[in-house]
């Protein structure tokens, strides 16, 4: 996988368009003035639990003698689910995440899991367990993805006003489909990386 195609991968993990309507919920009461120093805060937060899975990874996997396939399939499953969310939202109207507290956040749910969620967290782990050579890629991957998430979601008020919340929900859907292709390609190269290893 090159650079950029995680980095892309990530993004979409990330799903900043589908997290506006969640961010905006959670900090309507809070005063305007915070707002922006919130939303920094917590996705300072977010990038910082992503790097510490990213670079702190491949201990885990070797503490818990997970195997590189079973990271790939257990993530094409996670992936998958959440794609599907992003398709097919919940009836309750509360998001991919659930629906949003009341006062101010505080890492969760908009740091964990709005930004740094599980279904990141296995994707740095197969990225840095597959070619752990690379950590410096993965890095600029990551950085990437979330410079864009960033952007997208300080801006979020603006695209909620300029886009409207019909245009939002398309392009989610197509994200969430997106996601489930990556998925699903995730989840088939697990299966037959543990078909080759089991003959």
């Amino acid at each position: 996988m090159t650079t950029l195609s995680a980095g892309i991968l990530l993004f979409l993990i990330m799903d900043p368009l589908g997290n506006i309507p969640l961010f905006l919920s959670l900090l309507k009461d809070v005063p305007p003035r915070r707002r922006r120093h919130v939303m920094v805060r917590e996705l300072l937060i977010a990038l910082g639990v992503l790097l510490a899975f990213l670079f702190g990874g491949q201990y885990i996997l070797h503490l818990l003698q997970l195997r590189q396939e079973s990271i790939s399939i257990a993530g094409g499953i996670v992936l998958f689910l959440i794609g599907i969310r992003m398709v097919f939202p919940p009836a309750d109207g509360g998001g991919i995440f659930g629906k949003s507290g009341g006062g101010e956040p505080f890492i969760v749910p908009m740091a964990i899991p709005g930004v740094a969620g599980p279904s990141a967290m296995a994707a740095l782990l197969l990225l840095t367990n597959t070619q752990p050579g690379r950590t410096a890629d993965w890095v600029l991957a990551l950085l990437l993805a979330w410079l864009a998430t960033a952007l997208i979601l300080l801006s979020s008020t603006y695209l909620f006003r300029w886009l409207g919340e019909s245009v939002l929900t398309a392009l989610e859907r197509v994200m969430g489909m997106l996601l489930i292709a990556l998925s699903v390609q995730m989840f088939m190269a697990g299966v037959a990386s543990f078909l080759r290893a089991s003959s």
